[in-house]
């Protein structure tokens, strides 16, 4: 590989994407196809909640269906990724080098915040993959701090493809699929607006600097992720949204690639 691979953050949407991603799965496919092809993916979940940082290091990581009250044909969707056991020990050693406890975890494998959007980036399953989790009682710079532990992966070939949401209020869905609402819109324009212009500060005291936080993120787990992907991509890289658009009235679908400046 010439030279590091960006790391990604994308909003992965509700299950339903898994059978019809339409034209999100559109994007998500055009965006595996423009990147070299990864040695393997450093998936960091926001449906994976742990008190330290830990890694999924089976070699066939089973297809997690977390989520209730869908039709079973989605209960039987199956995504027989293989395992990255390397990756996941690799990570690991650059956490604990870092100063950051994680450890692997033999046991946990591809929850949907993984395997949905992966649906679309790898239909044929054959990239390898090891999740990483998030700690939803630690802060965003927390993430920062173990996404710049793992930069070194990007120079080994490694895609980190962070997956939550720029929004995530579910108790204010509209399942007709309406208009998003004024304060979602906001809090996704500020968003991009302190990425692109590097207002890293803002970022990480996004609680308090960003326009309808806590109704934007009433629990922090689905934003915690895009810190993971902006520690990594190292403090000279420039933010860019590659994609902008919103589900179910306020659930922002927004997506961004952090890369060194050309």
């Amino acid at each position: 590989m010439t030279q590091p691979l960006p790391t990604l953050f994308i909003s992965h949407g509700a299950p339903p994407l898994a059978l019809a991603p339409g034209a999100i799965g559109d994007f998500w496919r055009a965006l595996a196809e423009s990147l070299p092809r990864p040695s393997a993916v450093l998936a960091v979940s926001a449906h994976w909640f742990t008190d330290l940082p830990l890694v999924a290091s089976t070699d066939k990581p089973e297809t997690i269906h977390d989520f209730y009250g869908f039709p079973d044909e989605f209960y039987r969707i199956a995504y027989p990724a293989p395992g990255a056991p390397e990756l996941a020990a690799r990570a690991v050693e650059l956490m604990r080098a870092a100063g950051i406890p994680a450890a692997a975890d033999p046991n946990y494998g591809l929850d949907h915040g993984a395997w949905v959007p992966l649906r679309s980036f790898y239909p044929e399953a054959d990239v390898k993959v090891a999740q990483l989790s998030v700690q939803p009682v630690r802060d965003a710079r927390w993430h920062y701090r173990i996404g710049a532990a793992l930069a070194p992966l990007r120079e080994e070939g490694v895609l980190i493809l962070a997956t939550g949401g720029a929004t995530h209020n579910l108790r204010e869905l509209d399942p007709r699929g309406g208009a998003p609402p004024q304060w979602a819109e906001a809090f996704d324009d500020w968003l991009g607006e302190a990425l692109e212009a590097g207002r890293l500060e803002d970022l990480l005291d996004w609680q308090t600097k960003a326009p309808n936080a806590r109704r934007a993120h009433p629990s922090p787990e689905h934003f915690l992720p895009l810190f993971v992907a902006l520690g990594a991509a190292g403090e000279a890289a420039k933010a860019e949204r590659i994609h902008r658009g919103f589900s179910l009235g306020g659930l922002s679908m927004s997506a961004f690639r952090f890369a060194a400046a050309a």
